[in-house]
């Protein structure tokens, strides 16, 4: 049997910023898991942006054409 231990700790905001979490939130969700749902969604969103990025990407038709140049049996 594993017993987790979860510390909590205490952070300061202004008021507009929890107002605005708040907002973020449903109704009975909590702090923590509205930050977690924020963290979340950034992580996916960063992930998403480096997977999506063009630059130093060569189109398709350029890729295959360098591939079969490369490989072309003698």
């Amino acid at each position: 049997m594993t017993i987790t231990t979860i510390m909590n700790t205490t952070i300061s905001i202004s008021k507009d910023l929890r107002d605005n979490l708040i907002e973020f939130g449903s109704k009975g969700e909590t702090y923590d898991q509205i930050l977690r749902r924020i963290l979340d969604n950034a992580k996916e969103r960063q992930l998403q942006e480096l997977l999506m990025d063009e630059k130093d990407c060569v189109p398709i038709e350029d890729a295959l054409k360098r591939a079969k140049a490369r490989w072309q049996k003698s």
